[in-house]
């Protein structure tokens, strides 16, 4: 390039570039909306996957829980916070997660969606022996107030958690109202599809009692007419007492348990030396409290379904 026709070329570069800048903010003030999608943070795995089957393309979502990690442990690094100030929805279960309870008080408040009240939690001693501890422990959630927090083990209320999140993101973007409307309700129909696998696969089975290392099943055995036998409660890192493991040992007898279940995110020692005491074996349940290693909760949920019914005797 010579010296004469430098100037030359940088006026054009220049006007190419004001043109450029035109277009694309014409643009900007014709689409409306962030062309990225609604920018939604989800505390731990069911969440997410509930975000992104409602949301569908209209979102990006981002989950505060790693995979392989325990989400009730959870502790927020500076980005995780920075994203949560950010998000312009954030979808949570207060009670659950005291890390990201504070993180949203403090940062997030006005655009938090605290799935709890859509509908109310069941208490964490309802129902089962989840509860007859006498050893004096704490065998309890104390962060959730005594209450029992795995909700989206019932996939009828998680089709509801599914409705209202539809219209709480229909207010953060309500260009795609009825697109979040119309993804809720496909979710739900799976949903159903799914709760009636549930009933029918369950109906039959020679035994009604789950033995548990964590009683993370409540809402599954309120929804089926199980029977959860914890060795420990809400809190899966808790240590059951000898008394415990005596007691439960007695109750998997008494009702010929075959199967000791553990956790996908929790040690199995407990549980194996329980299965060894009254000669049965172990296996997964999966409180899907993260993602599953394969598909999704939908999957996760149906994989559960074929252990209880082996571990059942279910015809």
């Amino acid at each position: 390039m010579t010296l004469r026709t430098a100037p030359r070329a940088l006026a054009a570069a220049t006007a190419a570039l004001l043109t450029l800048g035109g277009t694309a903010a014409c643009s900007d003030e014709g689409a409306g909306a962030d062309p990225r999608g609604v920018d939604v943070v989800a505390a731990f795995y069911p969440l997410q996957f509930l975000a992104e089957r409602v949301g569908g393309d209209a979102v990006r979502v981002t989950n505060l829980a790693k995979p392989g990690a325990e989400p009730h442990d959870l502790e927020l690094n500076p980005r995780q916070v920075g994203q949560l100030s950010e998000a312009e929805v954030v979808v949570y279960l207060k009670g659950f997660q005291p890390a990201v309870d504070e993180a949203i008080d403090q940062n997030a408040a006005d655009r938090a969606f605290d799935v709890t009240t859509v509908q109310p939690l069941r208490d964490a001693a309802a129902g089962g022996h989840d509860h007859d501890h006498e050893d004096g422990a704490d065998h309890g959630h104390e962060e959730s107030g005594g209450k029992d927090p795995h909700v989206w083990l019932d996939p009828t209320r998680l089709a509801t958690l599914g409705d209202r999140l539809a219209a709480r993101l229909a207010e953060a973007d309500p260009a795609h109202a009825a697109d979040y409307t119309a993804r809720a309700a496909a979710l739900r129909g799976e949903l159903t599809k799914l709760d009636a696998d549930l009933r029918a696969g369950l109906a039959t089975c020679q035994r009604r009692e789950i033995v548990v290392s964590h009683t993370a099943f409540g809402y599954l055995a309120e929804r089926y007419q199980l029977e959860q036998i914890g060795l420990t409660g809400l809190t899966p890192e808790s240590e059951p007492s000898p008394q415990r493991l005596a007691e439960v040992a007695t109750e998997a007898r008494e009702h010929q348990a075959t199967t000791i279940f553990f956790e996908t995110l929790v040690s199995p020692k407990v549980a194996e030396t329980l299965a060894r005491e009254v000669g049965a074996r172990t296996a997964v349940l999966d409180p899907i409290e993260g993602p599953p290693a394969e598909g999704d909760y939908l999957s996760a949920m149906r994989t559960n379904l074929q252990t209880l019914r082996t571990a059942l005797d279910c015809s």
